[in-house]
């Protein structure tokens, strides 16, 4: 996956189908417009198909913006409820997401706070 090789990334997902017509400009609007954000921020959003096959993820690298399509062959990827709004996934369900499996059963570990340093 090309995102995230710093680390975690915010990932914000858009839970209604949108015209997957639109490229890096349209979805750049669209994250103004559905999600309240700055599409420049360096989260990752993701856009999903009326069909449910296809995905479109946009990011901003630091140095542009970057658009990746993915559309699965003979299945369909798991989305939550279709409603308005806009609902946030971990990195590793972005992943899971992306590679087409139930993200839903991706439960991100948590790092447990030190009691004291040192």
């Amino acid at each position: 996956m090309i995102f995230g090789q710093g680390g975690p990334v915010k990932v914000y997902v858009a839970t209604r189908p949108v015209d997957f017509r639109k490229g890096i400009d349209g979805l750049a609007l669209a994250v103004q417009e559905m999600f309240g954000l700055d599409p420049f921020c360096g989260a990752v959003f993701v856009f999903r198909s009326k069909r449910a096959d296809r995905v479109k993820l946009l990011a901003w690298d630091q140095s542009g913006m970057v658009l990746v399509h993915k559309r699965l062959e003979g299945g369909k990827f798991v989305w939550p409820q279709v409603r308005d709004g806009v609902m946030r996934m971990s990195s590793a369900q972005l992943a899971a997401l992306f590679e087409g499996l139930d993200w839903r059963l991706v439960r991100p570990e948590r790092a447990r706070r030190p009691v004291a340093a040192g």
